[in-house]
C-alpha cells in the first residue's frame, strides 16, 4: 500500500478507501470484522462509513478499536439518513448533528474524520446546517466536511470554499466537466477521493466495446469500430476493448491503476465482499501500469469525446 498527503491537512491517506455499507453489516459482525481485519492488513488506514446507521457504526468501530485512532482516517457519509427512518434523506442541521452524535457515541470512534454529504441538492443544504457542520468542526467531532456527487451543482459547491474534501466519480471514460470540477478542487485545497473508478459500462468486454460504438446510420446500416467484423485485428480500435485483452492485467485493476496516476487524487473509494478480492485490489497501488497503456487510455477516451 501507499500513501498520499490528505489535501492540505499534513495527514496522509492510503491510496486505497474501504467503503463500508449495510450490505456488509447483514452478513453479521464475524465477516465485517475479517473484511475490515483484511483492509488493515492491506495498510489501508481510510474507512468510509456509507450510511451513519447504528448496527454498522458499532461494526467498524469495534474492528478499527485495535489501531491507534490516530492513524485512521473515517469518514461517514451523511444525507442518506441513518436506517432509523427508512433511508429518507435528510441535510437538516438536526439530522446530521444527530446522526454523527450518534455514530460516535455507538462506535467509539472519538472523532469523525471527515463528514461527507451524499449529493445534497442545489436547495437542500440550508445555512443552518453548514453552521451545524462547521460548530461540530470547531469541537472536533468532525475534522473535516466534504461533499460528494457529480452533478453540476458540485461545481457551485467546491468554489464556496466551505468544504475540504470532493468526493467524485472519476474513472478512464470521465469527461471534461468531472476533470475540471477536480483541477478546481485542488485550486481550493480539497482533498479528492475517486469512486466508481470501474463503472458497470465497462465490466465486460461487450460493454467496453461497445462504449462509444458509432450509432447506426438512417437505414440501420454502420456498426461497431467502423464497421469491421469481431476477426478484424482492428476490430475494437477506438473503445475500451482492450481493458479486457490486457496480459497479467484485468479491466477493473487497469482502472484502478489508471485513477491512482492522477496525482490530484488521495484516495479511491473501493467496495468488497470477499477478503480476498479485497487484497489483491490493495496490491494494484504498488504496481506499475504497461507501457503504452495510458496512451490506448487517452485514445479511446478522447475518441469518445468526439463521437458525443
Amino acid at each position: 500500500m501507499r500513501y498520499r498527503p490528505f489535501g492540505a491537512t499534513g495527514a496522509s491517506i492510503s491510496n486505497l478507501t474501504f467503503s463500508v455499507g449495510l450490505d456488509i453489516a447483514a452478513r453479521g459482525p464475524e465477516v465485517a470484522h475479517d473484511l475490515i481485519y483484511a483492509a488493515l492488513e492491506a495498510g489501508i488506514n481510510s474507512y468510509r462509513l456509507e450510511t451513519a446507521d447504528p448496527v454498522l457504526a458499532e461494526l467498524v468501530g469495534h474492528a478499527l478499536s485495535t489501531v491507534d485512532r490516530k492513524l485512521l482516517n473515517v469518514s461517514l457519509a451523511l444525507g442518506r439518513g441513518d436506517g432509523r427512518r427508512g433511508g429518507e434523506r435528510d441535510f437538516s442541521a438536526e439530522g446530521m448533528t444527530g446522526a454523527i452524535d450518534r455514530a460516535l457515541h455507538i462506535s467509539g470512534l472519538g472523532w469523525i474524520d471527515m463528514a461527507l454529504l451524499e449529493q445534497p441538492g442545489e436547495n437542500e443544504l440550508p445555512q443552518s446546517s453548514l453552521n451545524a457542520l462547521k460548530a461540530l468542526r470547531q469541537t472536533e467531532r468532525v475534522r473535516f466536511l466534504g461533499v460528494s456527487g457529480e452533478d453540476a451543482v458540485m461545481d457551485a459547491y467546491v468554489s464556496t470554499g466551505a468544504f475540504d474534501v470532493l468526493a467524485t466519480p472519476y474513472n478512464v471514460d470521465s469527461p471534461w466537466q468531472i476533470r475540471s470540477r477536480i483541477r478546481d478542487a485542488k485550486a481550493q485545497d480539497m482533498a479528492v477521493l475517486a469512486y466508481d473508478y470501474f463503472p458497470d459500462s465497462l465490466n465486460s468486454a461487450k460493454k467496453a466495446a461497445a462504449v462509444h460504438e458509432p450509432k447506426k446510420g438512417f437505414f440501420g446500416f454502420g456498426s461497431g469500430s467502423g464497421g469491421r467484423s469481431k476477426d478484424d485485428p482492428l476490430a475494437g480500435a477506438g473503445t475500451f476493448a482492450f481493458l479486457h485483452q490486457t496480459p497479467n492485467w484485468d479491466a477493473e485493476a487497469i482502472c484502478l491503476a489508471h485513477v491512482l496516476t492522477d496525482p490530484s487524487v488521495c484516495s479511491v473509494m473501493v467496495k468488497s465482499r470477499d477478503a480476498e478480492r479485497l487484497s489483491r485490489l490493495a496490491l494494484i497501488p504498488d504496481r506499475d501500469m504497461p507501457p503504452g497503456l495510458s496512451a490506448q487510455i487517452e485514445m479511446a477516451r478522447v475518441s469518445g469525446a468526439k463521437a458525443a
